[in-house]
């Protein structure tokens, strides 16, 4: 038997994504992770330095493994309670930010 289709009658495929339309109006993005540059002088060399050297995260690690170099070179005796408590909270920082390194070491050598 023959099939007969008339113009508007036969399989419509048609995707509908809410999220995308609802925020295309607006000419946002919306997605898991969006970096907003915010009022930069130059976006465009932002967003070269996030590609090609690295994200905050790794600009921001390294500047604290620089700066943890500085502080064991440091003679913490002629510093006053105040400095030396902001010291002490950095070291707390960056042993807590080791533990989190190493837990997500380990556990991609689990998964991995």
């Amino acid at each position: 038997m023959p099939s007969l289709r008339l113009p508007l009658s036969g399989d419509v495929l048609q995707s509908i994504n809410p999220w995308s339309d609802m925020f295309k109006a607006f000419g946002s993005q919306f997605g898991l992770i969006n970096i907003n540059l915010g009022r930069s002088s130059a976006p465009e060399v932002e967003q070269d330095i996030l590609t090609e050297v690295g994200s905050y995260g790794r600009q921001i690690g390294r500047i604290g493994e620089a700066l943890q170099v500085l502080i064991d070179h440091l003679d913490l005796k002629s510093l006053d309670p105040k400095e030396k408590a902001v010291l002490a909270a950095f070291k707390a920082m960056q042993a807590e930010i080791a533990e989190i390194k190493a837990y997500h070491k380990k556990t991609d050598v689990l998964t991995g």
